[in-house]
C-alpha cells in the first residue's frame, strides 16, 4: 500500500481542516510549492493536491498553484482535484501534467458525465471522490448530503467501469483518531480499488489499511504536518499488507 501526503489548498496557503470544517482550520505552510518539494524530497512516490477553494466554489480555483507543483516536483505523480465538475476541467488539469484527477459531487449529480470522461481520459486518469459521515455520502465541499449511502455509489461507480475511488470518513478527517477500518473494507469489496482518507494518526493505522484486500493506498495529513509518522526515505512510503 502507498503512502500519499496530502496537500490541501486554500487561499494559497497549506492548510488541514477538521472533519472538512472550513471554520476549523490549521495553516501548515504558507508555500505549498515548498511544501510538495519536502515531501519529493523525502521520497514520496506521489502527492495528493486538494484545492480547497474550488470544492467550495464548484470550478477549480487554485489552478495556477496546481500547476506549480507539477512542475517543481517532475518524478512526483501529481494527483489533484477539487471544484472539477467538468469535462473541460479534467482536461486542462491532465494538459498541466496531473497524472489523476479527482472527481467528486459531479459523478452523484451527473453520472453521464463519468462514463463520458472514462470513455474520453481513460479509467486510470480517473478517481471518484466518495466522501461521508455515518455511511451518508457528502457533495459540495462537504456542506451538503445526499440521500445515498457510500456503497451505493462505490456500485454505481464500478458498473459504469471506475477504477479507483477515495474514500473519506468525513468524521475521522483530521481527527488522527483512527481510520474507519470497516468502512473501507466494505468499500473495496463494491468492485473498486480504494485509496483511503481520514483517521490515520500513527504507522499502525497504516498497516491496519494495508492489510484490508483491495486498499492500493492511503491519504495522511496531519500526522505527517504534526510529526505523528516520520518517512525518511523511498521506502518507507510503501507498507506492506494484503493488498
Amino acid at each position: 500500500m502507498i503512502v500519499i501526503p496530502a496537500i490541501d489548498i486554500r487561499a494559497g496557503r497549506c492548510v488541514r481542516l477538521l472533519q472538512g470544517d472550513f471554520a476549523r482550520e490549521t495553516v501548515y505552510a504558507d508555500d505549498p510549492v515548498a511544501v510538495a518539494r519536502h515531501w519529493a524530497d523525502l521520497g514520496s512516490p506521489w502527492l495528493h493536491v486538494v484545492d480547497l477553494d474550488g470544492a467550495r466554489a464548484g470550478q477549480p480555483v487554485q489552478l495556477e498553484l496546481v500547476r506549480e507543483i507539477v512542475r517543481a516536483v517532475p518524478d512526483v505523480l501529481v494527483q489533484a482535484g477539487g471544484g472539477v465538475r467538468s469535462l473541460e476541467a479534467i482536461e486542462r488539469m491532465l494538459a498541466f501534467g496531473v497524472a489523476r484527477v479527482v472527481i467528486g459531487t459531479v459523478a452523484l449529480e451527473q453520472p453521464e458525465l463519468v462514463t463520458q470522461a472514462i470513455e474520453r481520459f481513460g479509467t486510470d486518469r480517473l478517481v471518484v471522490a466518495i466522501d461521508s459521515r455515518d455511511g451518508w455520502v457528502a457533495t459540495r465541499g462537504w456542506e451538503t448530503f445526499a440521500p445515498i449511502r457510500a456503497e451505493a455509489v462505490a456500485q454505481q461507480m464500478a458498473r459504469v467501469g471506475v477504477r479507483r475511488i477515495l474514500a473519506t470518513d468525513i468524521a475521522r478527517d483530521g481527527t488522527m483518531t483512527c481510520p474507519n477500518l470497516e468502512l473501507m473494507a466494505r468499500l473495496a469489496r463494491s468492485g473498486v480499488t480504494v485509496i483511503a482518507s481520514g483517521g490515520v494518526s500513527r504507522y499502525e493505522d497504516l498497516v491496519a489499511l494495508a492489510g484490508i484486500p483491495g486498499v492500493e493506498a492511503a491519504i495522511v495529513g496531519r500526522a505527517l504536518y504534526e510529526g505523528r509518522w516520520r518517512p525518511q526515505r523511498a521506502t518507507d512510503w510503501v507498507v506492506g499488507g494484503a493488498g
